[in-house]
Parts: structure tokens; sequence; C-alpha cells
């Protein structure tokens, strides 16, 4: 995997563990930003309103991360979580595992199992997809160039590809999505091919998702 991509969930996973009377249901789902994960929270939150805790991780792509012990003693739940996210190799994600208490206490040493194995599980059980940063980009080029742009775009991996024509009618436009890793071969490919006359406007950015192992 490059530089420009990264492992994250295709879908929602989960599992319910039983320790010592305490019922654990965990749930592992894609979050690309904190707000989303915040709101993944809260829904789960409502969702299981009677439970004890809801304790959770989430790490995105960005460095951002937290870990939260929502009530229990620190360290034994938030971080166990986390390490359980690491461990899996996935970002833009969190964890939530919701525990309704069955009258036993299990120490931290146990809280930190249980978490950290019901966490485990739920991530084990989610699908996976890789996701590629790319760059939006919009080219005008005359019809001459029509061959050595698509072969270009072609090359680089382009995708989201949006075909149109220019308002005099005297030129083609695409606007399309490349991967951030082949922009500057891209555009050193095209300046050979036009002669310089096509020279890719950034206009945004994306991520491309693809299944894990395609």
């Amino acid at each position: 995997m490059d530089a420009h991509s990264f492992l994250t969930l295709a879908g929602e996973g989960t599992a319910q563990t039983r320790v010592k009377g305490s019922t654990f249901f965990a749930l592992a789902a894609a979050a690309a930003d904190e707000a989303e994960a915040r709101a993944r929270l809260a829904a789960r939150e409502r969702e299981m309103w009677d439970a004890t805790h809801h304790c959770n991780a989430w790490r995105t792509r960005g460095g951002a991360h937290r870990a939260n012990d929502a009530g229990e003693p620190s360290g034994s739940a938030g971080a166990p979580i986390l390490a359980a996210i690491d461990g899996a190799g996935v970002t833009d994600c969190i964890v939530i595992v919701t525990r309704y208490y069955g009258g036993t206490r299990l120490g931290v040493g146990g809280l930190v199992r249980a978490y950290g194995d019901a966490a485990a599980e739920a991530l084990a059980a989610a699908p996976r997809r890789v996701g590629t940063v790319a760059v939006r980009l919009a080219l005008r080029y005359a019809y001459e160039h029509t061959s050595a742009v698509m072969r270009a775009l072609e090359r680089a991996g382009a995708a989201e590809v949006e075909h149109g024509y220019a308002p005099e009618g005297d030129a083609g436009t695409v606007e399309t999505s490349v991967p951030a890793g082949a922009e500057a071969t891209l555009r050193e490919e095209l300046t050979e091919s036009t002669a310089g006359a096509v020279a890719p406007l950034v206009v945004g950015q994306r991520v491309l998702f693809r299944n894990a192992g395609s």
C-alpha cells in the first residue's frame, strides 16, 4: 500500500461477548472524521440507552484519535479498544463497546481483556476497503489532443470521469479524480504529448475506494 492509500472499513462489524455476567456489545464502523465518530456514538447511546457504559475509541487518517473509558477505571476500556483498532491496521473508524453490568467486578486487568477482545472481534467481522487520496482535476483540450489526453488519464488510473464541451464548442473538457501519487506523472505526460497545451487545474480532493484485496 502506497503513502496515499489507507485501509478502512467498508461496513459495520459487530460482536457480543459475556464475561462473568457482564455482556459486551461491540460495534465497529467507518468514521471519516471526529464529527462522524461522535454521531455514531450518539446513535449508539440512543439505541442502547439502558446500558451501563458506552466505551469507545476512534482514529482518523489525519492522526486524530480518542480513547474514552466512559466511566470505567482509567485506561481499562478506551485504551484497549484503540489498541485493537491499531492492531487491525485500520483507520477512519470508530469502535464502541457497550457494557451491561452483570454484578461481578472484573478488575482493571479483566476489563482490559474484555473490552479489547470485544473490539477485536467486531473489527474482525467488518469488511475492509482501501481508500486512496485523489485530486479532482479539470482539463480543457483541443480536439486534436483527445487521444493523448484519454491515454494519459487511463494510465494515471483516472476515475469518476465526466466529459463535456467548452461553451465555444471548440474544445473538449474533462473533470476527473486521479490518485494523488499519479498526478505528477500525468502532468509530465500531458506536457510532453500535447506540447504544453493541456495543463490540468486542481478543483478539489476526493477519496477513491476499492475492496481490500482487489
